[in-house]
């Protein structure tokens, strides 16, 4: 009897550092995924292009949904295509008034933004107003290897069409 409750012991000792070793691991993950997630996003608003390329993953990918007749909506693929391309583009679409990031969450290796902002249309003039916007980051190895980008596309596409 003595011998099966020493293995009870040891066993449930076992599976109790197993659990604590996993959630330790899930710890570290998260706080790894937030750490990267959250310079990305600073460098991508302050325009820091030299931090951008080195937290992007070679297999990059940038999504934005929304209207597709806004000419930086849609899918960017890799470093080049994402700096060279859509970059510039959003910047002469669109000239950001106003930022929040109100709440983040992590999950693995994934994290989520959330907040508001608003903006001028450089095509029309228009103003969008106050909108909500939100990001899904997945990270790997200390890079952002998607970023997917949702927003008020029918703010935007609004005040961009100048209507």
């Amino acid at each position: 009897m003595l011998n099966k409750k020493i293995a009870i012991l040891i066993f449930g000792l076992f599976a109790f550092l197993q659990i604590g070793t996993a959630q330790a691991d899930t710890t570290t993950e998260q706080s790894d995924t937030l750490k990267t997630a959250q310079a990305f996003l600073w460098a991508a608003g302050s325009g820091d292009v030299e931090k951008l390329k080195g937290l992007m993953a070679d297999d990059f990918v940038w999504h934005n949904e929304g209207d597709k007749t806004i000419p930086w909506i849609g899918d960017w693929k890799g470093q080049d295509t994402v700096l060279g391309k859509f970059f510039p583009l959003f910047g002469a679409g669109l000239k950001v008034t106003s930022w929040t990031t109100d709440y983040h969450f992590v999950n693995g290796n994934q994290a989520v933004f959330m907040g508001t902002m608003s903006a001028i249309t450089n095509n029309s003039g228009a103003k969008t107003g106050v909108f909500s916007w939100a990001v899904r980051v997945e990270t790997e190895n200390g890079k952002v290897k998607s970023w997917n980008w949702f927003e008020d596309s029918f703010a935007v596409s609004k005040a961009y069409h100048g209507k």
